[in-house]
């Protein structure tokens, strides 16, 4: 007996999965001739039974549906407890269950005794008012990384005092972000799914997921993992969407590790003793992390020395470093917004949220028409070859680019990150491809960009 599981890609034999318990019942009743055997043909059973033979509600029944639907199954029987959630798929007729008597019923012709499920009822839920960018005090240069993390689907990474404004960043970053297409809408609840994390009577999300683990977060929970079949962990929930890590230094190691391979491949691969399953994870990672362990407003304060920096900023290997495409440096906060006013007397007013999402979702659409035929909708998703091989840059720009490879300043990798934030640059400003500006901006971000502008190599920050 199969049973439609785990990820929207794959049909998994799940033999422990007590969601198969009614097509277990369901067929055994089929042999003893209790049941016509026809009538189970082209149809997918999911429910758990109880003693009493009641259906109850189990984990996964979007992505079953999902699954089933492509693999052109018309019919399926569900708990009536996921009716909701089954709505959310349309082309297939969806019928509900309370008790097994009912789906007995239904297979020997009585088909009013099952609830008609109308597929596509699907409501789109935006999660609620967004947070506001304008409520960030002056950091300038982080607002910027932000924005060209958002308009290119980059990683970013925020070193700064207690206080500074990296948690209002990262939050305020899903605000900037396109809302959610039906289709990945789809991807984000079947992975809720999954986890046991869907709401039985919550509509389709409109606005990308944001996740933000606690630092004591176990390798399962984050990645995924678990007995049995592995369930979804944080970076599958966080799937077209932020993840947020908090306090990076103070994560295990071995935990942020495991974030290697999803971030290179958008999705995970979990190895069990029941099979093994792929869930998406295509997210955005935005970390951030305080100077040194004891964290002063003020950098001359700090009582730290330089082996304890060194040891406290090492949790973060060379190799996850390398995969961050912008680093920005916050100073503590020295003034704060009153009655709407501008914290210091000469600086502008911020822009609001509405302002920089327009130029993001702009940059986005350049980027998602210059990659169309190939699939990708972002340019952090672009090969490093296949941007080299797109447009040829301007001398000067390739040279800033190879000084810095031939150096040792950045590696190919680096070297390929940077030049994919550079198109986004580029794209930010309305231009068919980066200029010198550009890169230079880009280069700037792949070390740590301070409040005045300047570069640090990456080195100097994180040894």
């Amino acid at each position: 007996m199969c049973c439609i599981a785990a990820d929207t890609e794959s049909v998994t034999e799940h033999r422990n999965d007590p969601g198969i318990d009614l097509a277990l019942a369901c067929s055994v009743l089929a042999a003893a001739r209790a049941v016509p055997v026809a009538s189970l043909r082209g149809v997918v059973l999911l429910g758990e039974l109880a003693l009493d033979g009641r259906v109850r509600g189990v984990r996964g029944v979007l992505p079953a549906l999902l699954a089933a639907r492509r693999l052109g199954v018309e019919r399926a029987v569900v708990p009536a407890a996921a009716a909701v959630e089954a709505g959310l798929v349309d082309g297939l007729e969806v019928l509900g269950a309370e008790h097994l008597s009912d789906v007995l019923a239904w297979l020997r012709g009585d088909h009013g005794r099952l609830l008609t499920v109308r597929g596509g009822a699907a409501r789109r839920q935006g999660g609620g008012p967004r947070e506001d960018l304008a409520d960030v005090v002056g950091q300038l240069a982080a607002r910027r990384a932000v924005e060209v993390a958002a308009a290119g689907g980059h990683h970013l990474l925020m070193v700064g005092p207690p206080g500074s404004g990296k948690t209002m960043l990262a939050r305020r970053m899903t605000g900037l972000l396109p809302d959610l297409d039906v289709d990945s809408a789809l991807q984000v609840a079947a992975v809720r799914s999954l986890a046991g994390a869907l709401d039985p009577q919550e509509a389709l999300p409109a606005a990308p997921p944001f996740v933000a683990p606690h630092h004591s977060v176990s390798s399962a929970a984050l990645v995924g993992g678990g007995s049995g079949l592995a369930r979804p962990g944080a970076v599958s929930l966080a799937h077209r969407g932020v993840l947020f890590l908090d306090e990076i230094y103070e994560f295990g190691p071995h935990v942020l590790e495991m974030l290697r391979t999803p971030l290179e491949d958008g999705e995970v691969r979990l190895a069990r003793t029941d099979g093994v399953v792929r869930y998406p994870a295509r997210f955005q990672l935005v970390m951030a992390a305080n100077p040194c362990p004891c964290a002063p407003p003020k950098p001359t304060d700090c009582t730290c020395s330089d082996l304890a920096k060194r040891r406290y900023t090492q949790r973060l290997s060379g190799p996850m470093v390398d995969r961050v495409d912008l680093r920005v440096t916050l100073r503590a906060v020295e003034a704060l917004s009153w009655d709407g006013r501008s914290a210091q007397p000469l600086e502008e007013v911020p822009e609001d949220t509405a302002a920089v999402r327009t130029r993001v979702l702009a940059a986005r659409a350049a980027a998602r028409e210059r990659w169309r035929d190939a699939g990708w909708r972002t340019n952090a998703e672009v090969p490093g070859p296949e941007l080299r091989r797109h447009g040829r840059l301007p001398r000067a720009a390739a040279e800033v680019l190879e000084r810095q490879l031939r150096t040792g300043a950045m590696t190919a990798r680096g070297v390929d990150r940077a030049l994919r934030v550079s198109w986004t640059v580029a794209d930010l400003r309305g231009a068919p491809g980066p200029e010198l500006p550009d890169v230079e901006e880009a280069v700037g971000f792949k070390g740590f960009v301070t409040e005045s502008g300047s570069g640090a190599a990456s080195g100097e920050e994180v040894a």
